[in-house]
């Protein structure tokens, strides 16, 4: 059967079904073109979903600290710690005290409860040993290790404030001053004089 035989047969049928066929046919398209969107929107939401999960680690890394755990404790070391650790936490995270740890001068002298801030240190004493209470740690209401030097090229203005003979335009002084690279550069540019210089000297640092 040749092409006019083919055509002379079935053209009356498909002239005469010609709406059916044409409609079957549009939704052929449109099914297609569904499918087509329904994979599109199903790649987009699974990127999307790679996407966010990718943000939410980077944030959840973001509100980490890291802090040093020395001292009197089962496993000493540096520790990464959620951004509102405290004293607590860190000693948990090191295992606990050890069983050299003097517990009498820990419970006189470390506010468990103290929130840590990032590059903390925290010293757990053994029995018998002479430390100072600054020296065990601790970091203050503003995030100031008790004890501890304050860098002068790093602190707010709050913290310089609390610096004994400083007040609010001094601190901006000395921040304005930055960098240091040694505490007497403070006389040296005139920031502060000799009297405020010898009560903070021992309080400060460039590092």
């Amino acid at each position: 059967m040749d092409v006019r035989e083919l055509v002379s047969r079935y053209f009356p049928l498909i002239k005469k079904n010609w709406l059916p066929l044409s409609l079957g046919i549009l939704g052929v398209i449109f099914f297609t073109y569904g499918l087509m969107g329904l994979f599109a929107a199903n790649k987009a939401s699974s990127e999307d979903i790679v996407f966010e999960a990718s943000s939410e680690k980077n944030a959840a890394e973001a509100k980490t600290i890291s802090v040093d755990i020395e001292g009197a404790v089962v496993k000493p070391g540096l520790y990464k710690l959620p951004q509102e650790s405290r004293i607590q936490d860190g000693l948990v995270a090191a295992g606990g005290l050890s069983a050299q740890a003097d517990r009498e001068y820990i419970a006189r002298n470390l506010n468990l409860a103290t929130k840590l801030i990032d590059g903390a240190k925290v010293y757990v004493p053994i029995i018998g040993e002479a430390v100072g209470k600054a020296e065990a740690l601790s970091v203050s209401s503003e995030g100031i290790a008790v004890g501890a030097l304050l860098n002068i090229n790093t602190a707010s203005q709050s913290q310089l404030d609390s610096l004994p003979g400083i007040g609010p335009v001094t601190a901006q002084k000395i921040i304005t001053g930055r960098p240091y690279s040694s505490i007497n550069e403070l006389l040296d540019k005139k920031i502060v004089g000799a009297k405020v210089f010898d009560q903070i000297k021992g309080k400060i640092s460039v590092y």
